[in-house]
């Protein structure tokens, strides 16, 4: 099995957190809820987007010793990052560490980073499909067959009575191109003999 590597998706130098309150029915987030978003933070950071396999996390790291302060585990469908209903720069992410898990807020002062980190997400869910799809395609690798007469082989074909030709008699002509009329029977042997006696009546005698 080959190695896998991580792969860095997006790197945002400044994101804060926020302490979220618990959501209350069926209805989403807003970050108006969190207090003053300017000062009310928990935590300013960095946060990176790493890939590795079919995996993704989002890391908030320390923008200057890198250690790292909370990882967020994206998965496709659940509900992992969660954009707030009354902003664009304004996420909720569900973050674990050794089997628990917890909900907190998550935001960017310029709108162009929670662009850049909407995109990344959607850019990772597109390749994890095309790579479904590719690996669901079938190919068939099986050797093809070689129908071809190898040297000095050869092949009877039997067509039956197909290669006789028949052609109908074409009627006489004479050299005017006129079409000649069939001459009648020759006259029997009986028939031969009356025409004879015939002729020895009509004969005078002298």
């Amino acid at each position: 099995m080959e190695e896998e590597y991580e792969s860095v998706l997006l790197i945002i130098r400044e994101c804060f957190v926020y302490k979220i309150p618990p959501r209350t029915a069926a209805r989403g987030y807003r970050a108006a809820e969190w207090g003053d978003l300017a000062t009310s933070f928990l935590w300013k950071g960095r946060l990176r987007v790493v890939s590795k396999g079919r995996k993704c996390e989002i890391r908030l790291e320390d923008s200057s010793s890198g250690e790292l302060f909370a990882m967020c585990p994206y998965e496709i469908h659940s509900n992992s990052v969660e954009a707030v209903l009354d902003s664009s720069r304004y996420f909720v992410l569900k973050i674990e560490n050794e089997g628990r898990h917890a909900f907190i807020g998550m935001g960017f002062q310029e709108r162009s980073d929670a662009f850049d980190f909407n995109v990344t997400l959607q850019d990772f869910v597109k390749q994890l499909r095309a790579e479904k799809e590719a690996a669901e395609r079938t190919v068939d690798t099986t050797p093809k067959k070689d129908y071809g007469l190898k040297e000095g082989q050869t092949i009877n074909i039997t067509i039956g009575n197909l290669g006789v030709k028949r052609s109908k008699p074409r009627p006489a002509t004479n050299n005017n191109d006129g079409i000649v009329p069939l001459l009648p029977p020759p006259p029997s042997a009986s028939q031969v003999k009356q025409q004879q006696q015939q002729q020895q009546q009509q004969r005078p005698f002298f």
